[in-house]
């Protein structure tokens, strides 16, 4: 990255204080969406994607902080086992869809075929190519059920990511977000860059497009893809007004147990 643009991009962040006024204001959005979802029934289903150390982790935090995980959880499958190896590929994803009044957010979905398993040779080139031929019918199937599908990609720097791979290398807290994949993945940008463009060129369609989300400033793509978010509901504030918390009607006949009697954690703070 050249002295130039990397000084555009540090111009471009934003202070703590900014960023979190910012991402207080989005969440009490969210908190309304996620009311207006659970009451006008709506299914949503929300994909991220990109490459490793994009951000596709802390803005997905961002979004759930708030909400009720009953109405908005998160998937993030593993490794497929033997027996789901054996099953129409969006099989298991498929059993992760939501009812009625819910919004799941995945974690990397079923577009591992066209990334991580294309490059890595997980996959065979006859499923490669089904995947691409039966995905676009696949999600505009789920559309025309009534369900709103949101595809993101996280779109950040080779050197960003290296620099962010360092990072957490260094940091005890955040070295379990590295694995030998990972590894393998920083020689193979190139593969990767091919391969995003293919499946973009298969997948990208009218009932549900691509949206790419700079990534390279964290503090920026987590609150612009929120924002973004937001923009494509009509949702209304549905949120139920205040309880009339009258003072509490004072109990009779409890006795409270004597503290000996139950175990206490140490206090150590």
């Amino acid at each position: 990255m050249s002295g130039r643009h990397k000084n555009e991009k540090e111009k471009r962040r934003l202070t703590g204080k900014v960023y979190e006024a910012e991402l207080r204001k989005l969440q009490v959005e969210l908190v309304k969406l996620q009311e207006w979802i659970k009451q006008r029934g709506k299914r949503v289903v929300v994909i991220f994607e990109g490459r490793d150390a994009a951000g596709k982790g802390g803005v997905i935090t961002r979004i759930t902080q708030r909400l009720n995980p009953r109405i908005c959880r998160v998937v993030a499958l593993g490794i497929p086992t033997e027996r789901e190896k054996t099953q129409w590929y969006f099989q298991r994803y498929v059993q992760h869809l939501p009812a009625g009044g819910e919004m799941v957010l995945f974690d990397r979905s079923w577009y591992n075929r066209a990334g991580v398993e294309r490059v890595m040779g997980f996959a065979t080139e006859e499923q490669y190519l089904e995947f691409l031929r039966s995905c676009p019918q696949f999600e505009r199937m789920l559309v025309r059920s009534g369900i709103t599908l949101i595809k993101y990609w996280f779109s950040i720097s080779d050197e960003e990511q290296e620099r962010r791979f360092q990072a957490r290398n260094l940091d005890p807290v955040k070295r379990w977000k590295l694995s030998p994949m990972d590894m393998e993945s920083r020689d193979k940008w190139v593969e990767y860059s091919k391969a995003k463009d293919v499946m973009f060129s298969h997948t990208d369609i009218k009932q549900a497009p691509w949206y790419v989300v700079d990534a390279d400033v964290k503090r920026k793509a987590r609150l612009n893809c929120i924002h973004h978010l937001l923009s494509l509901f009509p949702y209304e504030d549905l949120t139920p007004p205040p309880f009339d918390l009258r003072p509490r009607k004072k109990g009779k006949g409890y006795i409270r147990p004597p503290i000996t009697d139950q175990t206490f954690i140490p206090e150590i703070y």
